[in-house]
């Protein structure tokens, strides 16, 4: 269960999240090292990020449901860093999502800037039927980049779409075949890098500030209501039947 980082070249670095047996769910010892490496990269000479999850099967499953599951405020900041969920982040950062991309690992990818997916890959938010408040800026994110009605379609129905739909969507850019995602990806990162940099991040920044600014201003309400779903007994059962895979039975 590890972060990893690898400087492909001189101005783009590949990060891996990799969990495999998981299916690249993020432990919190790994969303604190995601953390980390975020603000390692903005402070060196890289220029564009490539995203991605170990293995065929996953970008990343989401939060690690089998280990601790509480938010106080303290944990929610540092998975707000990880998620990149209400930071300004100057260094572009492109999706390879070579699987499955759900729940929080859709919430991280949100937090790109061009998404590149295999056709197996599917996409969702099933936070809802596991009794789970998805905290990560999904009911904020989700919103701005693919519209209301799409983005309340994924997050009440917790449904999963598969490749082609996310492209539809427009939550991902394009679908190519699984084993061109992360060279197609690091040809984008690569073309980005040949910019000026100091451009290049400018409108980073600008664009992305609006959204941050916009989460920042609801994180109240995001952790009051985070924590009301999870006091309520409803949360309980939830987890109980993700655990024990089964459907849950609510009152």
């Amino acid at each position: 269960m590890e972060i990893r980082l690898e400087h492909r070249s001189a101005h783009v670095a590949v990060v891996t999240l990799d969990n495999q047996p998981r299916l690249n769910a993020m432990t919190r010892g790994m969303m604190a090292d995601l953390a980390r490496v975020w603000d390692e990269l903005e402070r060196d000479d890289t220029r564009c990020i490539v995203l991605t999850g170990a293995g065929g099967r996953a970008f990343s499953a989401g939060a690690d449901i089998s280990g601790d599951l509480s938010a106080r405020e303290e944990t929610a900041k540092m998975i707000s860093h990880a998620l990149l969920k209400t930071r300004v982040y100057t260094k572009p950062i492109v999706g390879a999502v070579n699987g499955d991309c759900v729940g929080g690992g859709l919430e991280l990818l949100l937090s790109t800037d061009i998404r590149v997916a295999a056709p197996h890959a599917r996409f969702g938010l099933p936070e809802v039927k596991w009794s789970i408040y998805p905290f990560g800026g999904a009911t904020i994110k989700l919103v701005q980049q693919i519209g209301y009605v799409h983005a309340m379609d994924l997050l009440l129905t917790a449904r999963l779409i598969d490749a082609a739909e996310a492209a539809r969507l427009g939550l991902v850019n394009q679908v190519v075949e699984a084993e061109r995602v992360l060279p197609v990806a690091l040809e984008i990162a690569e073309r980005i890098a040949k910019n000026s940099p100091s451009a290049v991040q400018a409108v980073k920044q600008q664009i992305s500030a609006t959204g941050a600014e916009h989460a920042k201003s609801r994180e109240a309400l995001e952790q009051e209501l985070g924590d009301r779903v999870r006091g309520g007994k409803d949360f309980s059962e939830g987890v109980a039947a993700f655990r024990e895979k089964r459907q849950p039975r609510y009152q």
